[in-house]
């Protein structure tokens, strides 16, 4: 059990049991040291809350017997040293402050990556899986202009606006980016998410409440929205339909007194009907960067304009590639679609504009770090 102790591989154990609720690990290991939880969970040890688990639902007890037999503390502590996964318990050191006051705060958390980046201010981005390119776009900006603000952008990892947003916060070499995900940290979900996933780790941190090897349910998709809820000091809701799981994390946050802000949209947009519902029941809107950066009461006059640039101005030609990108995360053969450039050509020019530090690689994906012409820098006023 080399890098991981006696008390957290038992604890990552009691967490990888099937059908361990929030809930019931915190019961648990409310009222026994993790140890000892695992012998009553295992039903070596009395416990008359947990035999009432039993009596309601039989079947708990030889589901938890089994697992016990086939992913025993040894192998789940094997797991998260090869995962590089931190598992933090709720009460000890380690675990994040800001987290252990909240009601339903994780008795478990795994952490890929460092969780100490959460040292600082903190903006959920959360939005719809079906987001139009501009909302793509936008939550690229957001997260890029966040992040160069030092702030943590907190998200999900999922397809549409989450990925997005990440994607933004990996273009700028400001705050790390912080995700909260639905399976293990070392189980990337959606698979096409790979590369940005462990770009994620490397430059920030993964949290989850279930262990490495942990596949995604769709049961915990919801129970996580509490936890990126409470990591953070504002949630932006940039594009989201009538139900969805943002619009659950806005309630989420707005229980615990987290102010929320949505991305007004055209009334024909269905991927705009959830914020503009939010707009009109009460929550501010967000127009651009600075909105948000108010809303965390910090300073913005490093963004009313753009200083100088250190890097070579590209060429004509490359302005022209650099052109096609307008803000978006393309491959190159999008980026010859765009350009209307044969692939060698489009190659060597994105060659060139990533070593200048114009572009950036996450995984295939081709992202623009800023733009050369002044009306096309970012979201400023």
């Amino acid at each position: 059990m080399s890098g991981i102790t006696e008390r957290e591989a038992h604890a990552a154990a009691l967490a990888g049991l099937s059908a361990m609720t929030p809930a019931r690990l915190r019961s648990l290991l409310r009222r026994h040291r993790p140890e000892v939880a695992w012998a009553v969970a295992c039903g070596e040890h009395p416990d008359r809350v947990v035999e009432s688990w039993f009596a309601r639902s039989p079947e708990l007890r030889q589901r938890w017997a089994n697992d016990a037999r086939m992913r025993p503390p040894g192998v789940l502590a094997d797991r998260c040293v090869q995962a590089r996964t931190n598992v933090l318990i709720l009460g000890t050191d380690g675990y994040p402050p800001l987290l252990a006051g909240d009601p339903e705060a994780p008795a478990v958390l795994f952490a890929a990556g460092d969780p100490t980046v959460l040292a600082g201010r903190r903006a959920a981005i959360v939005g719809t899986r079906n987001a139009t390119e501009g909302g793509r776009r936008l939550a690229l900006r957001l997260g890029r202009e966040l992040a160069d603000a030092e702030v943590r952008v907190v998200s999900g990892l999922a397809r549409g606006i989450d990925g997005a947003a990440h994607r933004g916060v990996l273009t700028s070499q400001g705050g790390p980016p912080v995700a909260v995900v639905a399976s293990g940290p070392d189980v990337p979900f959606p698979k096409e998410h790979t590369d940005l996933w462990r770009a994620v780790v490397e430059r920030g941190v993964v949290f989850s409440e279930h262990p490495p090897g942990a596949p995604p349910l769709a049961a915990w998709f919801p129970l996580r929205n509490r936890i990126l809820a409470a990591l953070s000091e504002v949630v932006v809701v940039v594009e989201s339909r009538q139900r969805g799981g943002s619009l659950q994390t806005a309630r989420l946050a707005t229980e615990r007194q987290i102010p929320v802000l949505a991305v007004p949209g055209s009334l024909l947009n269905r991927a705009a009907e959830g914020t503009n519902r939010l707009i009109a029941d009460g929550c501010a809107a967000v127009l651009d960067t600075l909105d948000v950066l108010v809303a965390l009461g910090l300073e913005t006059t490093r963004l009313d304009g753009p200083g100088p640039d250190p890097r070579p101005r590209p060429s004509a030609a490359d302005t022209r590639i650099l052109d096609a990108f307008d803000g978006d995360p393309l491959t190159l053969d999008q980026v010859c679609l765009r350009a209307g450039e044969p692939i060698a050509a489009v190659a060597l020019a994105v060659g060139r504009l990533e070593a200048a530090g114009w572009l950036v690689d996450t995984g295939g994906w081709f992202e623009p770090v800023a733009h050369p012409h002044p009306a096309t820098r970012g979201m400023t006023r």
